[in-house]
C-alpha cells in the first residue's frame, strides 16, 4: 500500500501555542512521527484555551489544542531536570528534525542550540521560528500573533475608516503564513538533505511571512508613495463591494462586483430596480463614485431575499457572492465541505467522538489523513521510552519517580 509522503520522518517537537504547533501538525498529518515535548509543570497554554468539550475545563479537553495537534505523540519531560538533557539527546539522535518557536536563547539554555544538536545528529534539520528571527536589534522580543499583526501593518489596515484598528486577533499570523512557510521550508530542507546528505538550520522570523500577506500594500507605497488606510469592506475601484443583510436573524451575503458584466447580472437578478437602471452605472468608475448610495440601495434589495437563494442565483449569473456562514452553517450545512469529506470524526480518549478538519488536499496516489486525535498530556511517554529508546518499564518508572518524565 502507498505510504504517506513523510512516512519515516521523525520530529522532536518543542513548539507550542499557535504557529509552531500548526506547522508540525501539517507535517504530522503528512505522515511524520511528531513527538511533542511537553511538561505538566509548564503546560502548552493551548491546552487551557477554550472551547472545552462539554464546557468542562481540563488539560485534555481543549478544542483549540486538539485542532492544532492531530497525529502527534506526546511525551512529558521536565527540561529543567539535570537528567533531561541526556534523555532528549537520545531522542534527537533518532530524529530527522528538531522544531521550536521559542524566543532566541531558550533552546541554548536547554543545551539544545543548533551547534549542540548538530553534534548529536550532523544531518539534523533544525527549525527555529521566533517572532523576529535569531539576530537583529529586536530578536529577543517576545511576541504572539496579535503582536505580529501590529508590527507588520496588518492591524493598521484592518478596521473601518476613521476608527481605531480592529485587527484580526491571532488569526492570520498564527494560522496562515507562518505555519505554512515553516512547513514549506522543512520540506525544502528534507529535499536538500536527500540530495546532498546535509542538514539545515532554518531561521524563520514570523513577522516576515506575515508581511508577505501585504504585498499590494507595500507595492502601493513604493510605486505610488501612498500609505493605504483601513477601508472596511470597500474596494479601491470596485463597487458594489461589501456585505449586505438578508432575510432572517443576522443573515448576510457578501457581493463583489468586479466588472460591468457582473453589474448587469446583479441588477437582472434583483429585477432591475429603478435605482440601478441609470445608464451611467454601467461604468465601474461611476458606480465607485456612488458606492455609498449603492450600498444603501442594495442593502434594501438584498433584505428581501433568503441569503442562500440569492447566492445561488447570483453565482449562476457569474456574480461573485457568498453567504456569511456561521460555524453551524460550516459544520452542519455546507454542501461543498460535505461532498469533500472535510469534517471527520476521531475518537479522543477523554473527549470521545470529536470533529476535526481533514487535510485540505487530496492526493491521487498516496494517503494523507489524520493518524490519530490530539494526544493526552504525556499519553505516549511509556510507548516512546519502550519502543523508540529501548528503555524497560522499570527504567521509565524510575525516570518518572526522579521527576525527569513529568
Amino acid at each position: 500500500m502507498a505510504r504517506p509522503p513523510l512516512s519515516g520522518i521523525r520530529i522532536t517537537d518543542f513548539t507550542w501555542i499557535g504557529a509552531g504547533s500548526y506547522a508540525t501538525k501539517i507535517l504530522a498529518d503528512f505522515g511524520a512521527d511528531v513527538i511533542k515535548i511537553e511538561s505538566a509543570r509548564r503546560l502548552d497554554s493551548l491546552r487551557m484555551a477554550a472551547p472545552y468539550k462539554d464546557g468542562i475545563k481540563g488539560v485534555n479537553r481543549s478544542g483549540y489544542f486538539a485542532d492544532r495537534n492531530t497525529s502527534k505523540r506526546s511525551i512529558t519531560i521536565d527540561m529543567k531536570h539535570p537528567r533531561a538533557l541526556g534523555f532528549v539527546r537520545k531522542l534527537i539522535a533518532r530524529s530527522d528534525i528538531v522544531a521550536n518557536n521559542f524566543t532566541p536563547g531558550v533552546m541554548e539554555r536547554f543545551g539544545l542550540g543548533y551547534e549542540a544538536v548538530c553534534a548529536i545528529k550532523p544531518d539534523i534539520i533544525y527549525l527555529a521560528m521566533s517572532m523576529q528571527g535569531s539576530s537583529g536589534p529586536e530578536h529577543q522580543y517576545l511576541g504572539y500573533g496579535a503582536s505580529m499583526a501590529a508590527l507588520t501593518g496588518l492591524q493598521h489596515l484592518t478596521g473601518l475608516p476613521g476608527r481605531e484598528p480592529a485587527g484580526t486577533g491571532t488569526n492570520y499570523p498564527d494560522h496562515v503564513p507562518n505555519p505554512c512557510h515553516a512547513a514549506f521550508a522543512v520540506l525544502a530542507a528534507l529535499r536538500h538533505r536527500r540530495r546532498t546528505g546535509e542538514g539545515q538550520y532554518i531561521d524563520l522570523a514570523q513577522t516576515e511571512p506575515t508581511i508577505a500577506l501585504l504585498g499590494p500594500t507595500f507595492l502601493d507605497l513604493t510605486v505610488n508613495g501612498r500609505v493605504q488606510q483601513p477601508n472596511g469592506n470597500e474596494h479601491p475601484w470596485a463597487a458594489p463591494h461589501g456585505v449586505y443583510p438578508c432575510k432572517g436573524d443576522d443573515r448576510w451575503i457578501a457581493i463583489s462586483i468586479m466588472n460591468d458584466d457582473q453589474w448587469l447580472g446583479l441588477i437582472d437578478i434583483l429585477g432591475r430596480p429603478e435605482w440601478a437602471t441609470e445608464a451611467v452605472l454601467r461604468r465601474g468608475d461611476a458606480r465607485h463614485a456612488r458606492r455609498a448610495q449603492l450600498d444603501s440601495d442594495l442593502a434594501f434589495a438584498t433584505a428581501q431575499w433568503i441569503a442562500e437563494d440569492l447566492m445561488y442565483a447570483l453565482q449562476a449569473r457569474g456574480v461573485p457572492a457568498g453567504v456569511v456562514q456561521t460555524a453551524a452553517d460550516v459544520v452542519d450545512r455546507d454542501p461543498q465541505l460535505k461532498h469533500r469529506g472535510h469534517w471527520i470524526t476521531l475518537d479522543h480518549p477523554e473527549m470521545g467522538a470529536t470533529i476535526y478538519n481533514a487535510p485540505p488536499m487530496r492526493f491521487s496516489r498516496m494517503p494523507v489523513e489524520l493518524k490519530r486525535p490530539a494526544p493526552l498530556l504525556g499519553e505516549h511517554t511509556d510507548e516512546i521510552c519502550r519502543e523508540l529508546l529501548g528503555l524497560s518499564d522499570e527504567e521509565t518508572r524510575c525516570l518518572k519517580e526522579e521527576g525527569v518524565l513529568v
